[in-house]
């Protein structure tokens, strides 16, 4: 059964992962009979039948989760939620999903979801979909490494670079000392940075800042001096000039949209 894992290790991803969390998402117990469309970044966990979906078939006790606007086909009892995605670290994980993903499961995981939600909605509901969500997509990402920053994790020379930033972002890092978390030459890092990412070593360290501090802007009580240290910035003017070219607006902007959200 895919749940006896223990998730541990699981670094930059688990980071990624803080922003999907259910709360009161819609945890409920649907009979999916014929084509319908699922919308948002759902789970659906099949507890009997089989489903289809853009060319993979799911059956009894498969996970599926989509993102965006995806049909779904077949005949199932699924225990299924929707969740609305807070932040931007958490939008660097949909961004990097597929469509749709099917994670295969067993009898046992079957007879699991069948008991699932028979209580209704609540907060017990709520965190065993974020188990079965964070399950799904740690197993996904194992099986598939997924693309960009996700696939190089696996990289033995930016796998390292890449934990290292996630790890500690407020570090004065420059080229040379991630090469040396890597255990390789700049020219070398960079290229293969590069290749793998997309984009530059230090082009991605101030991209990951930027999300999280968009994250910390949204706490009351922070300030943006504060935020600006925590992700590496001796001072709030070149924090601010950083933050606006990433993100398009001002730390003061961004915390003014979360408290009109909140």
């Amino acid at each position: 059964m895919m749940f006896d894992r223990i998730l541990v290790g699981m670094e930059p991803f688990d980071e990624l992962l803080r922003g999907v969390r259910a709360d009161g998402a819609g945890v409920r117990r649907v009979e999916v009979a014929g084509t319908r469309t699922v919308s948002g970044l759902t789970l659906c966990a099949l507890g009997s039948g089989s489903l289809r979906v853009l060319g993979m078939t799911a059956n009894a006790g498969d996970i599926v989760v989509v993102r965006g606007n995806v049909a779904v086909e077949g005949q199932a009892e699924v225990v299924s939620g929707t969740y609305d995605i807070m932040g931007a670290v958490a939008r660097r994980l949909t961004a990097v999903l597929p469509d749709a993903l099917v994670v295969p499961g067993t009898d046992e995981c079957a007879a699991f979801y069948s008991g699932v939600g028979t209580d209704g909605p609540g907060v017990v509901a709520d965190r065993l979909l974020d188990w079965m969500m964070v399950c799904a997509l740690r197993e996904w990402f194992d099986r598939e490494h997924g693309t960009g920053w996700m696939g190089a994790l696996a990289d033995e020379v930016v796998g390292p670079v890449l934990r290292a930033m996630h790890a500690r972002p407020e570090k004065a890092w420059t080229l040379a000392l991630l090469a040396k978390e890597a255990g390789v030459a700049r020219t070398t890092l960079a290229a293969r940075f590069a290749r793998l990412v997309g984009v530059p070593p230090l082009t991605y360290l101030t991209e990951w800042r930027m999300a999280l501090a968009a994250d910390l802007l949204a706490e009351p009580s922070a300030t943006v001096g504060a935020v600006a240290r925590k992700v590496g910035y001796a001072d709030a003017f070149g924090f601010s000039a950083a933050f606006k070219r990433v993100q398009g607006v001002s730390p003061s902007e961004c915390r003014s949209r979360c408290a009109a959200t909140a």
